[in-house]
């Protein structure tokens, strides 16, 4: 076998994780060529051990070597020399060449001739020979799998074979199961065992085959798997879609492909019956607690039926810390799949009744136990589904709703629970694709329920993101929410749909709209759930929140750390998106966004994406912004939240705006109106005249700003019910008092001063100075903007200080105090700089060169020596075509990094797109060349002319 035999091409082969184990049979090939070898394999059922013997096969075949294969197989277990018969076949040629008793006695132990038992020693010896003789003219591989099913005789032979291979060109290369009964694995030959994947290499499997799999379900089938190849390939495959997905539940014991259930089942067909039914209850028990294991089995003889499966290495029992440990978790799945259905519904039924105490697993195993419909099985998961959720497990909570509606005939009750399944899935776990169908399934059960809470809910939720529109989202739910106040609904569900209907009036913007909400919340009286009592004005109407209620939302933002709940956790959220409060709830946040990664709460994850969006976008963040909204964006289309999706794009929009990527802007404000002009959906509306206001302010252009965003809300006041207002409130005053409408710029400022919600927080403070100092003139100006920049925290939102800073400076060189100016308009600069503020960096550098100085990379500066070494060379790298991939390949950066490093060249070069790369470092080049002695050096340092 030439040396290229001895790579063994994992990659080609499908291989994961298996560096070493091909390692290995790298060097067993290269012996084998040279001098003989015999090899081993051993391992767990589906552990791998035949894909390397394949791996090996394929590989061999290719450098030419003679391949001889065999398998054992149970039914021919029994059959003398049957395994022989295999392998030699394409050696019968060779027959003539042996001596003619060997010849004799091998011809007739493979069957292929008549005559007396022959003597074991001359067919080893005629075996032995016949290899030999094919060896010379090439070497010979001899791959032998499922060793401990072959044929005693044939192993036999195997093994004295396997001890004469010294300088014979022959390798013997075998596979067995560790722990079988096989004279092979006692003969004391070389061998290797496979061990489990490592975690890693499992995750890339199992990615690789499946991925779209739920985080959950991925996490699930690696615990089952525990790195065993054919359990991470095959336990997805039998699932469902939905399962595959995590949009519907999977039994305790997954369930085990054909192949899965040979290589597991079979290991438990010998043991006595008691021991399979105790290894059942362990199996669906779950938690290994002798103690539940030994009531449920209800015999004092319980440790003496667990000795078989003890003997066999199937469990482990720990007596002093009161655990039983299954040697793999598919030990339980092989134990359940091998059950008959009346097996199971005792042992379900016995774990319900040792389990009394623990009401909720209670439940579960009541639930398989019943045939048919059950009152109190279905109450009793009810139930459990209510604390599921209580608890933040709403996924849990569906299915246990699902599966009490299944136990439930019909009428009420199973319309109740199918309709709080629909409620659940569309306000948080993410199955809004699903909520038709469980509508009708509730109509189905009971037409009368049309009015139900949890029916509007849910009906609203995909009304709203659908075809739907505001209107007849909200007439459904105000019909719903005043059914269920006068007739004494729960309260929790109250609350569920309050919060919905808000949302709703949120949305649509209107003051008609929010009148039947406050009518529920008065009638509700002093019960008002506190994040409803604190949203009723802090989010719906946030200008004129009190300070009380404001208060109230710090307390619930420090509740939020600690509480579990996502949809707890993103309503608090919510309440602090306009407070100036949504920093502090920032981890809070990331922690359901990495639950619903995980296959928890999806809807609340993508809800909690579209607040991290905007806080990173407020904090600075921009690039960390455009990758959240982006995430949010695409997960809550795909989960049918186009509502919820468009957040996400408002947040792009607002960073193109920023950025100066004006044509983005507009195409995306213009989807903003597209979608919610005919379903009367006002605060897209105005998110996309806030978009256009700030692309408006960046590139000079007053008038069409103030046009927009007194559209939002008129300068002098704040428009009730449109929280965008406070975010263009220092937007405005600029426009204002840009265009020439001081009074209404002062107007403006004045409706801030009488706002307790300005006052305390950095960034709405920052706002409110900063209006306060464009508005002065004179000294007095001077006096306020210093107070502005002074606001503690201020430095946590970058873009709007240094608007405040451009602002200082422009009015300092307007007052001749240029060295002062300098200092304010530098700091603009280099922030606008660093975030990419393009067309903001083009004002600030414009101010700079009027006060007389030349600053490095402002565009007054333009050019290629503006660039720093590194910006030059990505520059004429991306100038030639590569993307931001390929130039941090090139360079070791990442492409964050480029794209990061490009957003600071663009400026430099007065250019706002990369196809003008090329055009902008030849031209900058020929000025260079062509310039005055010392301008290629004068340009990127500052120099005061």
């Amino acid at each position: 076998m030439p040396d290229a035999l001895a790579s063994v091409r994992t990659a080609d082969a499908g291989l994961f994780g298996r560096s070493a184990e091909c390692a290995a049979l790298a060097s067993f090939l290269d012996r084998a060529r040279d001098t003989g070898a015999v090899l081993v394999v051993t391992g767990e059922p589906g552990v791998g051990k035949t894909v390397l013997l394949d791996t090996v096969v394929r590989d061999a075949a290719a450098a030419d070597a003679t391949v001889l294969q065999a398998a054992g197989v149970e039914f021919e277990a029994e059959v003398g020399f049957a395994g022989l018969n295999q392998l030699l076949l394409p050696l019968l040629d060779h027959l003539e060449a042996l001596p003619e008793p060997q010849r004799d006695a091998l011809v007739v132990a493979l069957g292929l001739g008549a005559g007396p038992p022959p003597h074991r020693l001359l067919v080893s010896t005629a075996v032995l020979g016949l290899l030999a003789r094919a060896a010379e003219s090439r070497p010979v591989l001899v791959v032998v799998d499922d060793v401990p099913w072959l044929d005693r005789p044939s192993v036999r032979v195997l093994g004295f074979v396997a001890r004469r291979l010294d300088r014979s060109r022959i390798g013997l290369l075998a596979a067995a199961r560790t722990g079988s009964d096989c004279d092979l694995l006692q003969a004391g030959l070389p061998e290797l065992e496979v061990s489990p994947l490592g975690e890693d290499a499992a995750a890339e499997l199992l990615r690789t085959r499946f991925p779209v799999l739920g985080a959950q379900i991925h996490r699930r089938v690696l615990a089952a798997s525990e790195g065993n190849p054919l359990a991470l390939l095959e336990l997805p495959a039998v699932m469902t879609e939905a399962q595959r997905a995590g949009s519907a539940p999977l039994p305790s014991a997954l369930p085990l492909s054909s192949h899965l259930q040979r290589a597991f089942a079979q290991q438990l067909a010998g043991l006595p019956e008691r021991t399979r039914g105790l290894l059942l209850l362990a199996a669906l028990e779950g938690t290994g607690d002798l103690r539940i294991l030994r009531a449920a089995a209800a015999s004092d003889e319980w440790l003496d039926d667990l000795a078989p499966a003890e003997r066999a290495r199937l469990l482990r029992i720990d007596l002093a810390a009161g655990r039983v440990t299954l040697r793999h978790p598919l030990i339980g799945s092989a134990a359940v799949e091998s059950s008959t259905s009346g097996e199971l519904r005792r042992a379900h039924g016995a774990l319900a009744q040792v389990l009394v105490d623990r009401p909720e697993e209670c439940a579960w195993h009541l639930s398989e136990a019943v045939v048919g419909a059950d009152a109190r099985a279905a109450d009793l998961l009810e139930s459990a589904a209510h604390r599921a959720r209580h608890k933040g497990d709403a996924i849990r909570a569906v299915n246990a709703l699902l599966r009490a509606a299944d136990l439930t005939p019909g009428g009420p009750d199973r319309a109740r629970r199918l309709a709080a399944a629909a409620f659940v899935g569309a306000d948080t776990t993410g199955d809004l694709r699903n909520v038709p169908q469980l509508l009708s399934a509730v109509r189905t059960a009971d037409p009368r329920p049309a009015g139900t809470l949890e029916v509007a809910v849910a009906a609203a939720h995909h009304l709203l993101n659908g075809e739907g529109d505001v209107e007849t989202a909200h007439r459904m739910l105000v019909g719903a929410v005043e059914y269920a106040l006068d007739s004494g609904s729960d309260a929790v569900t109250v609350e569920d749909a309050l919060h919905s209907l808000m949302l709703v009036c949120h949305f649509g913007g209107r003051d008609e709209l929010w009148r039947p909400f406050e009518w529920a919340l008065d009638a509700l009286g002093p019960d008002v759930p506190p994040v409803l009592s604190v949203s009723r004005t802090v989010f719906a109407d946030p200008v004129r929140a009190a300070p009380a209620a404001l208060e109230q939302l710090d307390e619930l933002i420090v509740s939020a750390h600690t509480g579990v709940d996502p949809t707890h956790v993103v309503r608090v959220g919510m309440a602090a998106f306009y407070a100036d409060r949504l920093s502090s709830c920032r981890p809070a946040l990331r922690r359901v966004v990495r639950d619903g990664r995980q296959g928890g709460a999806a809807a609340s994850a993508v809800n909690a994406l579209m607040l991290l969006c905007h806080d990173a976008f407020d904090g600075g963040r921009w690039h960390e912004a455009g990758r959240t909204a982006e995430e949010g964006r695409a997960w809550g289309e795909e989960l049918g939240y186009r509502l919820v999706a468009l957040t996400g794009v408002y947040c792009s929009a607002l960073l193109a705006a920023a950025r100066g990527d004006d044509g983005t802007a507009e195409a995306l404000a213009d989807e903003l109106v597209a979608w919610s002009a005919p379903r009367a959906v006002r605060l897209l509306q105005d998110f996309a005249r806030r978009v256009r206001g700030l692309a408006a302010l960046g590139r000079g252009n007053f008038e069409d700003a103030y046009r927009e965003l007194s559209a939002v809300s008129q300068a002098g006041g704040f428009a009730p019910y449109a929280p965008v207002g406070l975010a263009v409130a220092m937007d405005l005053v600029e426009a204002a008092v840009r265009t020439g409408r001081r009074p209404e710029a002062a107007a403006h400022l004045a409706a801030m001063e009488r706002a307790p919600i300005f006052t305390g927080r950095p960034k709405l403070a920052l706002v409110k100075a900063g209006s306060a100092a464009l508005v002065a003139s004179g000294e007095e100006a001077s006096r306020r903007f210093e107070e502005a920049l002074a606001v503690p925290g201020a430095e946590q939102y970058p873009f709007e200080r240094a608007r405040v800073q451009l602002a200082y400076g422009e009015h300092l060189r307007r007052s001749r105090a240029t060295n002062a100016s300098r200092v304010q308009l530098t700091a603009a600069l280099e922030t606008f700089r660093h975030l990419g503020a393009r067309p903001w960096a083009t004002r600030a550098s414009n101010e700079v060169r009027a006060t007389g100085l030349t600053h490095r990379g402002a565009t007054g500066d333009r050019g290629a020596g503006a660039l720093t070494a590194q910006e030059h060379q990505i520059a004429m790298l991306a100038a030639s075509g590569l993307s931001n991939k390929q130039i941090g390949s090139r360079l070791y950066l990442s492409p964050r990094t480029v794209g990061a490093h490009l957003y600071r060249v663009f400026p430099k070069l007065g250019i706002t797109s990369r196809a003008a790369l090329r055009d902008a470092l030849s031209g900058t080049a020929r000025e260079v060349a062509g310039g005055p002695p010392g301008a290629a050096t004068a340009r990127g340092r500052a120099v005061v002319l």
